[in-house]
């Protein structure tokens, strides 16, 4: 005759477990993250939920036109809050695309983006760019992250690179609301939400 174990140890084990699959599976492959600004729109709007693949990048290098989770560096702070004298290294991660890889040199003017001197063909911004910035040489193992909401963005033209190691994952899919539910691709043309851009 089975011994039969206690179904309330059972459970308490089955739960355990879980927590413990979940927690490997959101520190390991991939987690669920919201977005809190305008700073990606068209492409992304306040309040869209993404899965963020967080393994890929343990075998492949990231690529231009991925749209990455990353925790920003100290002088991020700075473009938050302006009126702060020391940057303040920003708690929360940032999410932004890729747009120079390292060793590249990036330019934008003209309401363009130049890479290695040859124009970028950009589907996804928002309207062109307004500010001149560069020439710069990306440094190693770092990327130069823009937002699509170009204007409207705290991102590396006015704090500089995101080193290698601070870059989480990738953005591949995003599943809130239903209705703009799928894929992000690497030039995606989405409807700005007239309201959100207010």
């Amino acid at each position: 005759m089975t011994h039969r174990e206690n179904p309330w140890i059972e459970g308490i084990k089955t739960v355990a477990l879980s927590g413990i699959l979940a927690l490997g599976i959101r520190s390991l492959v991939a987690e669920a993250r919201y977005i809190p600004s305008e700073s990606m729109v068209p492409t992304l709007q306040i309040n869209d939920r993404l899965i963020i693949d967080k393994l890929s990048y343990r075998f492949t290098d990231p690529q231009r036109g991925d749209v990455v989770v990353f925790m920003p560096p100290d002088q991020a702070g700075l473009c938050l809050n302006p009126q702060s004298k020391k940057p303040v290294a920003p708690k929360e991660a940032f999410i932004k695309r890729i747009i120079g890889l390292p060793g590249e040199t990036v330019k934008v003017k003209g309401e363009k983006v130049y890479i290695n001197g040859k124009p970028l063909q950009e589907k996804y911004i928002s309207e062109l760019t307004d500010y001149d910035y560069g020439p710069v040489t990306v440094p190693d193992n770092s990327y130069l992250v823009l937002g699509d909401n170009r204007n409207n963005s705290c991102d590396g033209h006015y704090w500089g690179y995101v080193p290698r190691q601070n870059i989480i994952g990738k953005a591949i899919v995003r599943f809130w609301p239903l209705n703009r539910i799928g894929a992000l691709d690497k030039s995606p043309v989405y409807p700005a939400d007239k309201t959100s851009q207010k």
